[in-house]
């Protein structure tokens, strides 16, 4: 299949799936609505600007004045965890109503006032999805800090440690801006690493609109001893590529694409190219033994691949640490079930033969603001290298 028909299928899909969740959540709370019809006509309009609100700031964003973008961007991502959440609500409901048409399961004043028990139903649905959203927006400024110590061969390296600072998944956008960038700069800078490594995903929007925002220049304030690397993730695929490996550099970051450098004369550090390198230009990424193939001296190896798919490539080919980002952990309460059945390691540590794996739930978000499955945090790699 084509690279265009992949993606006119790809929003096909997205736009009937996307459309038909949307359509049953506003059947429901129109139904919800019988006892008070006069609201009906404000809750139509009111209900479409929510709905639309996401996909009118994407795909208007040139032509909308900044501050309106920013509303709508701010409005659809928060809908996107409520759509969720409303489903999985309305489901178990309407569960409840099949087993009552069989069972008279409700109490008999739901039976005696069903029109009066479905707006008091559509209300608590509401505050009740309300409540992890609001504890999940707070747990995406609380930023933990996660600490291992692993030792991996020394090899011809004359270092004895390194202090690698991890972090993945910031998606700069208006969502995480420059406040929420400067907080996680200060934190980095805090644990004083040797190296800051990023696992992909640094943005979550086009470079002229960061840049129309102002988002970016605290990445100057990032400091380490022996410098600061990145990979390609999916949504600087998503943004344009080269646009977004533009910006990135623009702030002292250096952007590993399918290649492997040598560090302080003592590592060797790999970037891969995202796995969605394919899906937007119609390449392939070089295989890791390619990539290896270059290298001419006894280091130790680590690896920054975005997405954790086939783990067993770093062990093969004799990869130290590999650090990966890119599932969030799911994010959202329940979806970090999802990843787990996904993903070999959803979130964490691992080891398979001589290869140590860490995958991280991210620092920023993307979408709706909001954790309810996964803490955001940062992780300090304590690196003992020996014999």
């Amino acid at each position: 299949m084509s690279k265009t028909k992949s993606m006119v299928t790809f929003f096909l899909i997205f736009f009937f799936v996307f459309g038909s969740i949307n359509f049953y959540i506003f059947l429901r709370g129109w139904q919800s609505l019988a006892y008070l019809p006069s609201i009906k006509p404000y809750y139509l309009v009111l209900f479409l600007f929510i709905f639309l609100s996401y996909l009118i700031a994407k795909f208007f964003v040139s032509s909308l004045p900044p501050f309106l973008y920013d509303i709508l961007m701010w409005i659809g991502s928060f809908w996107f965890v409520y759509m969720f959440y409303f489903v999985l609500v309305i489901l178990f409901v309407d569960i409840l109503r099949l087993v009552d048409s069989f069972t008279d399961f409700f109490p008999e004043f739901i039976h005696n006032n069903y029109n009066t028990a479905k707006l008091i139903t559509a209300i608590t649905m509401v505050v009740l999805v309300s409540i992890p959203i609001f504890i999940g927006h707070l747990n995406t400024k609380n930023v933990k800090v996660r600490e291992l110590i692993l030792s991996i061969s020394k090899r011809e390296s004359s270092l004895t440690e390194l202090n690698i600072v991890f972090l993945a998944d910031l998606h700069l956008s208006i969502i995480n801006d420059e406040s929420f960038l400067d907080k996680v700069v200060d934190k980095v800078n805090e644990l004083k690493p040797d190296i800051i490594l990023f696992g992909g995903d640094i943005v979550d929007d086009k470079a002229w609109i960061l840049d129309r925002k102002n988002i970016g220049p605290s990445l100057r304030k990032l400091k380490s001893k022996f410098g600061i690397y990145t990979c390609t993730g999916n949504h600087e695929y998503i943004n344009g590529v080269q646009s977004s490996v533009n910006w990135i550099k623009r702030f002292g970051i250096d952007v590993i694409q399918d290649d492997v450098i040598e560090v302080a004369q003592n590592i060797y550090l790999i970037g891969r190219e995202d796995r969605s390198i394919n899906q937007f230009t119609g390449e392939k990424r070089k295989s890791l033994k390619e990539i290896l193939s270059r290298t001419q001296k006894q280091l130790p190896l680590i690896l920054l691949d975005h997405q954790p798919l086939n783990l067993e490539e770093a062990q093969q080919n004799g990869i130290d640490l590999q650090l990966s980002g890119h599932t969030h952990h799911g994010q959202i309460f329940p979806a970090n079930f999802i990843t787990k059945l996904v993903y070999e390691l959803s979130w964490g540590y691992l080891k398979k033969g001589n290869t140590h794996y860490y995958v991280t739930s991210g620092v920023g978000t993307w979408g709706p603001p909001v954790r309810s499955g996964s803490p955001t945090e940062i992780v300090l790699l304590r690196i003992k290298l020996d014999y």
